[in-house]
């Protein structure tokens, strides 16, 4: 049986961790609320502007890049809309930097490797674009076992999504693109569902086909609207397409930022009770042992006195 002090040490242990998950789960449900709503508010704007850039590119007969001015890679339309044999795919997987959050970085990973396999088995090589320090650190380990490498890292645009951020991953994946390094791209992110739950999903970006997920609307048997172009057709791709490219990666860092955070909040808040079982637990057995020695003192001074007046 564990002494006294041991419990008692055990006790403040668990009491030290009991205050850190509170805290947490604290933190975290200040900030899962907003980025719930940041992610609801997002969506559809980016459902229309999937519907409107379908729709251009079923407006728009030949791409042509002859009367563009090119200046990066992410200008250059034609190229970024050109379906090619598949023999180097890339894969921009979103993590975040911190742990503590259930099975959120190890969802992601696992799948990640998963697909790196099936690349693998069909002779095709995959370059990795990691968000975040748990995803660099575990997939370090792992990319050289399926002819696999980290390209590309990135470690703030997940703490705070912004526009300026997914426009500088969107750069990067435009210029490995366009200059053959790669010949496609997704992203393996999650979809945020609510507070308790997300789910891990693929989304393919390049070559441009338009969003084929439930972000996507269909318009069959209704009227569109004849669309008109000034100057022209071609510039006003030149315009629309890094827009909507940023606005996919934008998206699926927002559902990655909000998923991270209903994880952790749902760990913590597991854990804090996990903590209170444990406490009772300890409480009951210090008592017992408490109990125990002071039965112990009394037997051994009643035997004391019995032995004197003997």
């Amino acid at each position: 049986m564990s002494s006294l002090k041991d419990i008692k040490t055990r006790i403040q242990s668990v009491k030290s961790t009991q205050k850190i998950t509170r805290a947490m789960k604290m933190v975290a449900a200040a900030k899962v609320k907003k980025a719930e709503n940041t992610v609801k508010a997002s969506r559809p704007f980016t459902r229309e502007l999937a519907s409107m850039f379908k729709r251009l590119l079923d407006s728009v007969g030949t791409y042509s890049s002859s009367t563009l001015k090119i200046n990066h890679a992410i200008d250059n339309y034609p190229e970024l809309l050109k379906i090619r044999e598949v023999k180097t795919a890339g894969l921009l997987v979103i993590t975040s930097n911190k742990g503590l959050a259930g099975a959120y970085n190890a969802n992601i990973i696992r799948k990640t490797l998963k697909r790196m396999e099936e690349y693998h088995k069909n002779g095709i090589k995959t370059l990795l674009f990691v968000v975040g320090q748990k995803g660099i650190s575990a997939l370090k380990k792992k990319s050289s076992d399926f002819d696999s490498s980290i390209e590309k890292t990135y470690l703030g645009v997940i703490n705070s999504p912004s526009a300026e951020g997914a426009k500088m991953l969107v750069e990067d994946l435009a210029d490995y693109y366009v200059s053959h390094k790669i010949d496609k791209i997704e992203i393996i992110t999650t979809r945020f569902k609510n507070m308790m739950s997300y789910y891990t999903e693929f989304w393919e970006i390049l070559p441009l086909k338009g969003l084929n997920d439930d972000y996507e609307r269909l318009h069959d048997n209704i009227l569109e609207p004849l669309m008109e172009f000034e100057p022209d057709m071609h510039h006003i791709l030149q315009k629309v397409v890094p827009m909507y490219i940023t606005n996919i990666v934008y998206q699926a860092l927002l559902e990655a930022q909000a998923s991270e955070l209903a994880s952790r909040m749902t760990a913590m808040s597991a854990a804090s009770t996990n903590a209170e079982n444990i406490l009772n637990t300890l409480t009951v057995e210090y008592n017992k042992t408490r109990q125990s020695a002071i039965t112990q003192e009394i037997i051994e001074v009643a035997s004391g006195a019995n032995a004197q007046l003997g």
